[in-house]
């Protein structure tokens, strides 16, 4: 083949290998610097496609699902990642290092192999990760519970392997994202509006209609519970002590801190009415029945010394 330096049969030097034999290296050597050098060309011009193309498409993507640019960042981490795994096969490809790749890809699949039978759980809690992206159970600042009421607070921070959430004694707990999507998970504020419910305890004597009338008046009065659902009472308890009448309201855009403050200031004013109007709110009482036997000769009353 005119201007070809041969190697080995169905070998052959190119224009860069060429030049590099003028300067007095031998074939081989120019053979392997040509390599080389078309490994790092590749790598560099793919790379920077990469995050200059594709790195701005997939950003622009996650903006149109409108995906917090918190959570975005683990995601784009990956694409950084992918990009640079894509270009180094190309390179290998590119750089006539096929078997060179070959090898690496047996040794690749090995570790890979036995990374993932030590790395269980980590893998389990990355593809967690994965569907809380997803599906969207939660986004950062929703307030949360789950097992079973067990833990609460808000969520600070969503990774691909835990999520941090404060709770409301102002603790940050770092759970596994498994930990978050095994269990029934509960978001009370996912939608705009909540309802809360809260039992008050009035006397069998009193009057149980006007109790109600005061309940629902001070639910109406409080700025933050919404007329529409309307508040609304029911005789839900017959204790030992007290009649229990439930109180049904709801709040807009809810969070705990609202949720918190809401719910005590309207508990508060429905005590006042009742104090003010005579409605007692009764505490339990027990009565003891029974008796003391004392045998012949013995006192209570300790003599003193």
């Amino acid at each position: 083949m005119s201007g070809w330096v041969e190697l080995l049969p169905g070998q052959a030097l190119g224009p860069i290998g060429r030049g590099l034999a003028g300067f007095g290296f031998t074939a081989a050597q120019a053979a392997a610097a040509e390599s080389a050098i078309k490994f790092v060309i590749a790598l560099v011009v793919i790379w920077l496609v990469g995050r200059i193309v594709l790195l701005p498409l997939v950003r622009r993507a996650l903006d149109r699902r409108e995906i917090d640019e918190h959570a975005q960042n683990p995601l784009l981490m990956l694409t950084r990642f992918g990009i640079g795994f894509g270009a180094v096969a190309v390179a290998f490809g590119f750089a006539d290092y096929g078997n060179f790749l070959v090898s690496m890809a047996g040794i690749a699949a090995a570790g890979a192999l036995a990374i993932g039978l030590a790395m269980q759980d980590v893998i389990s809690n990355f593809v967690a990760g994965v569907f809380i992206y997803t599906d969207k159970p939660f986004r950062i600042g929703d307030w949360i519970e789950w097992d079973d009421g067990t833990y609460s607070g808000t969520v600070e921070d969503i990774s691909l392997r835990v999520t941090r959430v404060r709770t409301f004694d102002n603790e940050l707990l770092t759970v596994p994202n498994s930990a978050l999507t095994d269990g029934v998970l509960k978001n009370p504020v996912d939608a705009d509006k909540l309802r809360l419910k809260f039992v008050f305890g009035i006397g069998y004597d009193d009057d149980i209609e006007r109790a109600t009338e005061i309940i629902v008046e001070e639910a109406k009065r409080h700025p933050n519970i919404m007329d529409d659902p309307a508040p609304s009472v029911r005789l839900t308890e017959l204790g030992n002590s007290d009649v229990g009448l439930q109180s049904r309201f709801w709040i807009a855009n809810p969070s705990r801190a609202d949720f918190v403050r809401t719910r005590g200031e309207y508990v508060t004013a429905v005590k006042q009415r009742f104090d003010e109007e005579g409605i007692d709110i009764p505490y339990p009482v027990r009565t003891l029945e029974g008796g003391l036997n004392l045998e012949s000769g013995q006192s209570v009353v300790q003599p003193a010394e």
